[in-house]
């Protein structure tokens, strides 16, 4: 027997309908690539994206046709994906960090019919046009006055593009299972691998995050998405808040410290979400300037392990809750969230700190496991380390055209590549990547764990740990260190803020100082840069 339930597809432009009639006058404010403040809001974004929607219909964009955007987070970009998405067709997120080479690749792969782009991109653009062999149109996220010369083909400014298409265009219908979204891996090993998002996938994805032990917005949050909207819907806010009717805070191209900050106090943002790198230069910035953060209640923190010391310095200085988080891309991202069970509410601060550490645990809609190498379940009792697996409603189930098939298994759970342990709680600990593990005498070492204590020296701006050849051990940790401008820290220093804190045997063999520790497009450190850096280095005790 069947239940006598309506059928209500879970359609992405659902999302901004309901915003626009629920919360229309909610603000979206963007602090746009051309400079100054820009103000709309729910109801405006919802008919600029039906113009959207109509526009691309003119120029016979279909159901199933990519279409690329090079852009940042604001407004106009949030408009292109509901409107995009509205007629079937998927928005594909391209990365502008990437190397030229990379992103023409990327959109040959994905076989983009059009692009649009932020004007702070138009001379990457015109490099790229040549190379894309499947774009028919550009569309320049500005008007006409600010329409860049650059020599792009078939070029039109985004408000010529809208202007005098209807009002009430009607949404193209399909399945919920259509897809709409495109995010392609960052492509660490081999060729980068796309994520196909479905509208289900990412409406679910939107109810998940509003969850208050997830993202827990309302509307009655301003929310500034830090981590961009070419990051994996970043991170689930580009439909979660106008779901909830929560103000959006756009920041356009700049991220450094003191304009975040600004944005912060000045737009009342009460919720914020990036990477462990964003909140190093905001924080130096804070500290610098004696600025404070009246308004800020919460932090999300992901893409990277965070620092201990980050926590405790946003919670006892500035008073903002810090939400440890963990996603891939397949997983559109949200895994995991590091929100305290009711069990610990009374625990002393550092003991909840060593709660709020560990990655999280799993909102519904996300299963997880650790498995050995013979694909047999380990236990949940936070020792054990195994490879992690994933599976749920907004996990990916295979990669467009067939790529990476090896990581999804018969079962339907995903091998993120991480080795992890799980509690019976629950929470979940990312102790390194696959491939960054460091192998010692039959033993793992967690490279995280060493660099997050690392960072906790007043002294260390950003750590690394990678394992360097060892005659006896097979491998032992190399410990890579940057200083904070006009600091000073020895070898003796560094491991003396570690001893007691780790096992003896997981001490690095030696601290390196450098200048700089190279970063991927996402903000991740580049371990395997570093690998092929300190590829010849030999530890003191290694001779043989």
């Amino acid at each position: 027997m069947l239940g006598l339930m309506q059928d209500w597809p879970l359609l992405i432009h659902k999302i901004i309908d309901h915003a626009a009639l629920y919360y229309r006058e909610r603000e979206v404010v963007t602090r746009a690539p051309e400079g100054p403040i820009e103000r709309t809001n729910y109801g405006e974004i919802a008919v600029r994206a039906r113009q959207v929607a109509a526009a691309l219909d003119k120029r016979g964009i279909k159901l199933g046709d990519r279409v690329g955007t090079l852009a940042w987070n604001t407004a106009r970009h949030l408009e292109s994906w509901y409107g995009i998405a509205g007629i079937g067709a998927v928005y594909h997120t391209l990365n502008p960090r990437l190397f030229p080479d990379q992103i023409a690749w990327i959109a040959n792969d994905a076989g983009d019919r059009a692009l649009f782009f932020d004007v702070t991109f138009a001379e990457l653009v015109a490099k790229l046009a040549p190379h894309l062999k499947t774009v028919e149109f550009y569309v320049a996220l500005t008007d006409r006055a600010h329409l860049p010369k650059a020599d792009i083909p078939n070029l039109v400014a985004y408000e010529d593009f809208i202007a005098g298409m209807p009002r009430d265009f009607a949404w193209k219908e399909f399945d919920e299972h259509t897809a709409c979204g495109l995010c392609y891996t960052s492509g660490t090993t081999g060729n980068p691998k796309g994520a196909l998002y479905s509208h289900r996938s990412n409406t679910l994805l939107a109810m998940i995050a509003c969850s208050t032990d997830t993202l827990g917005l309302s509307g009655r949050d301003a929310v500034l998405p830090v981590v961009p909207m070419f990051h994996a819907n970043a991170w689930g806010i580009a439909f979660a808040a106008p779901m909830t009717g929560a103000k959006l805070v756009m920041p356009g191209p700049r991220l450094d410290g003191a304009s975040l900050c600004a944005l912060f106090a000045e737009e009342k943002v009460t919720m914020t979400a990036a990477v462990p790198t964003v909140w190093l230069g905001a924080l130096q910035y804070l500290e610098q300037s004696g600025k404070t953060l009246p308004y800020l209640k919460k932090v999300l923190i992901g893409g990277a392990a965070c620092p201990r010391s980050m926590i405790e310095i946003f919670e006892k200085k500035y008073g903002v809750e810090v939400i440890h988080s963990w996603g891939m891309t397949e997983m559109s991202p949200l895994g995991t969230l590091g929100t305290l069970k009711a069990k610990f509410a009374d625990l002393p601060y550092e003991k909840k700190l060593d709660y709020k550490m560990r990655q999280g645990h799993p909102p519904f809609g996300v299963e997880m496991r650790i498995v050995d190498a013979e694909n047999r379940e380990l236990p949940r009792d936070g020792k054990t380390m195994g490879k992690l697996k994933v599976r749920g409603p907004a996990v990916a189930k295979a990669y467009f055209k067939g790529e990476g098939a090896a990581a999804f298994d018969a079962e339907g759970w995903f091998d993120t590549g991480d080795v992890a342990t799980l509690d019976s709680d629950g929470y979940m600990t990312i102790t390194d990547r696959a491939k960054d593990v460091i192998k010692s005498g039959g033993e793992w070492i967690s490279s995280i764990d060493i660099e997050n204590l690392a960072v906790g020296h007043p002294a260390v701006a950003e750590a690394a740990v990678i394992g360097v050849r060892h005659p006896k051990w097979d491998e032992r940790p190399l410990l890579i260190v940057v200083v904070k401008p006009g600091q000073t820290a020895s070898k003796k220093d560094i491991l003396d803020h570690l001893a007691g804190k780790i096992a003896t045997w997981w001490m690095p063999d030696e601290v390196v100082f450098v200048d700089a520790i190279p970063h991927s497009a996402t903000g991740k450190i580049q371990k395997t840069a570093l690998r092929e850096r300190f590829a010849e280095f030999r530890l003191p005790d290694a001779a043989g």
